[in-house]
């Protein structure tokens, strides 16, 4: 009787993390493939040690809460190309190992600031051909091991920079196929690109679609100069986007101070030229003329005003030690042709009298050989 129930419960744990019929499953390279099975939901009894789970191809409309708890050390994961159009904050909780995801081809219209955070061993990441019309700024600092980034074919009209800026690491980049709106508030995506290529990154094309006027124009040709009314109505935002480092450092450190929201990480001070607005870029956030840009105080950088007031000193210094030579070659070079001038003086009336004595001389000479 025993031996009956241990070769039965011996059986049920068997059977518990055997393949889903469903899929085919490589124990060797634990690999499960499940593509093109019609699947409507996440197959169960998957094997706990699986490192590579392929779903594309299949009718998935959603993703729960901890979906993939049962495959916590998946490093691959592929769900393209199904019906996807929510996905929970929680859905890949748990997966601390995940370095390449795959969303594309699917519904999604926007994802939860919160869906990346436990992840940070991501390196690979393909959201293309959806309907996002924004990704929240904060989702950038859970991802800031990523290399590839995916993307095109979506509806985004603007992309926050402060998002772009937390991806160090990121090789590749797709963004084309968006409706890209090339006005004011898209100078922040058009400044990064160029320091981004210039560090040897790799992007696609960024057509714009609107304007009228600006329609399937590059945004990396278009001349800053018709950007000249961003620029000429808050100049001195264009001067912050060069030090645009220092000034976020310094925000974000005010920010977690006071424990703000994080999607306040989308408020940096180059904002003025419209990269952390709504729309397309950050994930929420009201909506601001095109070129009106929004006024925010910039925070004091000590270490500027101090580096000015030495810089001030030493020039300051500089001209009065100049000024304080020219006196003194002036004293001086006064005194010694006053000198001079005496010197001359003197030996001129020194000679004057010697011709005298001469002349004297001369006329008594005659004289007196006349007498005698």
């Amino acid at each position: 009787m025993r031996a009956g129930l241990l070769c039965v419960l011996l059986y049920l744990l068997s059977s518990s993390h055997a393949c889903p019929k469903e899929c085919s499953c490589n124990t060797n390279t634990k690999v499960v493939d499940c593509r093109g099975r019609g699947l409507y939901d996440i197959p169960r009894r998957l094997h706990p040690d699986t490192q590579e789970l392929y779903l594309q191809d299949n009718r998935i409309r959603g993703l729960g809460s901890m979906a993939f708890r049962e495959i916590p050390l998946v490093r691959i994961l592929d769900l393209s190309n199904n019906s996807i159009t929510s996905v929970s904050p929680t859905a890949l909780l748990g997966l601390r190992t995940l370095q390449r995801l795959s969303l594309a081809f699917n519904s999604l219209r926007e994802l939860d600031k919160r869906l990346f955070g436990p992840i940070h061993s991501l390196s690979h990441l393909d959201l293309s051909h959806n309907s996002l019309w924004g990704l929240p700024g904060v989702i950038g600092d859970s991802l800031r091991n990523l290399s590839h980034l995916g993307l095109a074919h979506n509806k985004l009209t603007r992309l926050d920079r402060s998002l772009l800026e937390a991806l160090g690491r990121l090789d590749s980049l797709t963004l084309r196929g968006n409706p890209w709106r090339c006005d004011c508030q898209l100078i922040g995506l058009k400044l990064w690109l160029e320091t981004y290529l210039f560090k040897g990154g790799v992007v696609d094309d960024v057509l714009c679609s609107q304007p009228e006027e600006m329609r399937d124009r590059d945004l990396q040709k278009v001349p800053y100069q018709l950007f000249h009314a961003c620029m000429s109505t808050s100049y001195h935002y264009l001067f912050a986007n060069i030090h645009h480092l220092e000034s976020e450092r310094l925000l974000r450190g005010h920010i977690h101070g006071n424990h703000a929201h994080p999607s306040s990480h989308a408020l940096h001070v180059p904002m003025g030229m419209g990269e952390g607005f709504g729309g397309g870029g950050g994930g929420g956030g009201g909506s601001v003329p095109e070129c009106e840009p929004k006024q925010r105080q910039r925070p004091v950088n000590l270490r500027h005003a101090i580096a000015t007031v030495i810089i001030t000193g030493v020039v300051c210094g500089i001209v009065c030690l100049m000024m304080l030579a020219a006196a003194v070659y002036g004293c001086a070079y006064a005194a010694i042709m006053a000198k001079y001038q005496r010197e001359l003086k003197k030996n001129e009336e020194l000679a004057a009298a010697h011709r005298a004595d001469h002349a004297t001389a001369d006329e008594k000479e005659p004289l007196e050989n006349a007498i005698a």
